[in-house]
């Protein structure tokens, strides 16, 4: 595998050491390790990893096959806690050697579930330095697929356990350009279910401003304008790139390499980064990246940004994650303006002179492809390269960037000028904003969403504006329009979103039925459909979560999705009325508000009936679970299966799962990759039917008798959402074993 064009730009660029070039080369040849992360809440990742330290690893280490050595699973040194691993073996060894095909298998199953992230290991970098806090307003620019994501949403989620999950007062919003893959990313959020996520599907380097009501805003604000204005504490940049550092995984890059694809997204990279500084709280953090080793897309950037904005500085990360090894950026580097790798002009003004006006209008090249004459003064060496033959690895770039430090009374001045300075954007990619089509708020409803403007805020706002924005806090009844509203992007196609009023019969009816708690957030719920009916899901979102869909036109923010999804109406058989019962991916959300009382006690052997049996009868169960269960009436219960040791198993925490009753028989309302990973973890092998049955599907409830009442549970975490969900389409992060 060779490229020339490859070899001659980067030697131009001097990003390694003579000495080390053929290192180079051979590391960007070799295959690259499979590398992954335990992910979730913290008790149950240090369960995973025991699991793999103490099982798996002594399993692995003495493996010969095919008269060849096969080193096992090993750490990767600089990821805290040793929460992420890798192993180099082939596709071959997975697939025939007995010892990696059952570990291969747990992957899998623990990948499905969730508990376990294929990333590469350089992508786990960014979300590590950007330092999220369950507290932080958090946005991924640029998100898709979504393995980043997830870091910052277990960073978000911290203080979770191993049976319930916390509701954080931060939020995250998730975002990407493409509808498609913005999908994606609500089909991959399932898996660690959030009421502070969102996520839109919007141009990054255009990202609107969204607005707050003023009694939510940070008291560290001091202009006029912005206490209703949403600024971040923590923004991630993972840019769209040319990718070359993940030639190891993708092959084809060898053949199609050239060095215009960095050139023609410079542009973009640099708008979308200047818009993320716009965004910032004044002491928030913004992580720049791509995996990319081009110093066009790399340094260029980050000084065309810094210049654009010199209120901004590099940090120096350098003492963080020690065990890694990198290098620093450079300050020096020679753009080509051509395919043919002409690297000769040292100066923007020395290529611009060779141009005649006509070329210079269809240049794709600017001044900010060239290192500025200050180069050296924005100390570009805090920025970090990863090099794939320093630590088998794939190549990287990380940049930290923070507000300079300021007094506090030049503060204020200051973060009014990053707010209101105009965001240079070409007309074609301006939308109009029809201010005429919102309705008058009705009296004693909340009030519309406060529209947002596109150049981050620089008209101010009317006083009236911001104490309407202040009643919406204290309103949560939901909006009414009279007749159908006019929408600020009538070609976004999603379902609306409503919150029910706390006193909606039908949410009153779901609390009695689940046994939930006063103290649960009915304030909080939402549901996807124009009239606000209460027909069949229901949403769960935080406070802050909730203040920005109020605000905000979700057309005009492109929202996707907000909050987790917690409760279903379910339709039950024959002589029964319909229930409501909480999913198998919303029970960590609902269980803090579950009163104790209801909780059913199970032991173990219970749990291994339910996961060899669809449909399992009360009788067939063994006393005292089977007269606790026969007592019970038909709908929605949890079992709580205590921490322990049996004969051939062991619980390192309490398990809380979902079940269905009907009237003979009773159902585990996880999915089937859900019960395969269960079962593997418990018991060493898949013992479920679908395993069993190879995989054929479940029965349908048509299939059962008539009079038994029993649902099909639940097929994925996302399958009863109104919104499509779609499989990875290939992208280079959302990767396969």
């Amino acid at each position: 595998m060779n490229n020339e064009r490859f070899s001659s730009y980067y030697k131009a660029q001097h990003i390694i050491p003579d000495e080390e070039w053929d290192q180079f080369m051979e590391a960007l040849r070799r295959p690259l390790p499979t590398t992954f992360r335990i992910a979730g809440s913290r008790e149950i990742a240090h369960a995973l990893n025991d699991a793999i330290k103490k099982t798996y690893v002594p399993l692995l280490s003495d493996v010969v096959f095919e008269g060849d050595v096969i080193p096992p699973p090993s750490r990767i040194p600089w990821y805290p806690e040793d929460l992420a691993w890798q192993f180099n073996v082939s596709k071959k060894v997975l697939r025939k050697q007995q010892a990696f095909k059952k570990f291969h298998s747990f992957l899998v199953h623990e990948t499905e579930v969730g508990n376990i992230s294929r990333q590469e290991a350089v992508s786990m970098l960014p979300p590590l330095f950007l330092d999220v806090q369950p507290h932080h307003k958090v946005v991924d620019m640029c998100a898709a697929p979504g393995s980043k994501t997830a870091q910052l949403l277990e960073a978000l989620h911290a203080q979770d356990t191993a049976t319930a999950t916390s509701i954080p007062p931060g939020l995250l919003i998730a975002n990407d350009s493409d509808s498609k893959r913005a999908h994606l990313l609500i089909h991959q959020s399932a898996r660690l279910p959030s009421p502070a996520f969102m996520v839109t599907n919007l141009d990054a380097s255009i990202f609107p401003v969204l607005r707050l009501p003023a009694t939510t805003a940070d008291p560290r604000r001091g202009s006029k304008k912005s206490p209703n204005q949403l600024l971040f504490d923590r923004i991630l940049c993972d840019v769209p790139c040319s990718g070359d550092g993940t030639l190891r995984k993708n092959i084809g890059i060898w053949k199609r390499w050239q060095p215009m694809d960095g050139n023609g997204l410079h542009s973009l990279q640099t708008r979308i980064l200047q818009r993320a500084m716009r965004m910032l709280e004044p002491d928030g953090r913004i992580v720049y990246s791509t995996c990319s080793l081009n110093p066009v897309e790399n340094e260029a950037v980050i000084a065309a940004a810094l210049n654009s904005n010199p209120d901004f500085q590099l940090i120096d990360v350098s003492a963080q994650l020690p065990e890694l090894i990198r290098r620093p950026g450079i300050s020096s580097w020679a753009p080509t303006v051509n395919r043919t790798i002409n690297t000769t002009f040292k100066t923007w003004d020395a290529y611009n002179d060779t141009l005649t006006e006509e070329q210079r209008a269809d240049s794709k090249m600017s001044e900010t492809h060239w290192p500025p004459i200050n180069a050296e003064s924005l100390q570009l060496h805090h920025c970090m390269r990863i090099y794939p033959h320093l630590q088998d690895t794939g190549g990287f770039f990380v940049a930290v960037l923070e507000r300079k430090p300021r007094k506090s009374n030049a503060s204020v001045a200051v973060k009014r000028d990053a707010e209101e300075a105009e965001i240079t954007v070409p007309e074609a990619k301006k939308v109009k904003l029809d201010l005429g089509g919102l309705p008058e708020p009705q009296a004693s409803v909340s009030v519309p969403p406060t529209p947002m403007s596109e150049d981050d805020g620089s008209r101010p706002l009317m006083l009236d504006t911001v104490e309407a924005d202040a009643q919406a806090v204290t309103d949560t009844k939901k909006t009414i329009f009279k007749g159908k509203p006019k929408l600020s992007d009538p070609s976004f196609k999603e379902m609306p979103y409503t919150f029910l009023e706390p006193d909606d019969p039908t949410l009153i009816s779901c609390i009695d039925q689940l046994n939930l708690t006063a103290s649960f957030p009915s304030s909080n719920i939402l549901v996807r459909n124009p009239a606000g009916d209460a027909v069949r899901s229901f949403y769960l979102t935080n406070d802050l979560v909730k203040a920005v869909v109020l605000n905000n036109d979700y057309t005009r923010m492109r929202l996707m999705t907000s909050g987790t999804k917690v409760i279903t109406k379910q339709e039950a058989g024959r002589g029964l009325e319909a229930q409501f019962r909480v999913l198998g991916e919303g029970l960590p959300v609902v269980l803090p508000y579950i009163d104790p009382s209801v909780i059913l006690d199970a032991e173990f052997a219970t749990l291994k009936t339910l996961l060899v049996t669809y449909y399992p009868l009360c009788t067939s169960f063994s006393d005292p679970f089977r007269s606790v269960i026969e007592n019970k009436s038909p709908g929605s219960h949890i079992v709580r299966f205590p921490a322990g040791q049996s004969n051939d198993s062991t619980l390192s925490h309490d398990l809380l799962v979902p079940l269905w009753k009907s009237n003979v028989s009773v159902t585990l309302m996880i999915d089937k990759k859900a019960k395969s990973a269960l079962s593997l973890r418990l018991f060493g092998e898949d013992i479920t039917t679908a395993a069993r049955d190879g995989g054929k599907k479940a029965p349908q409830t048509s299939q059962l008798p008539q009079d038994t009442g029993d649902i099909v549970p639940d097929e994925g975490a996302g399958n009863e959402d109104e919104d499509a969900i779609l499989e990875d389409e290939g992208d280079n992060e959302a990767e396969q074993y």
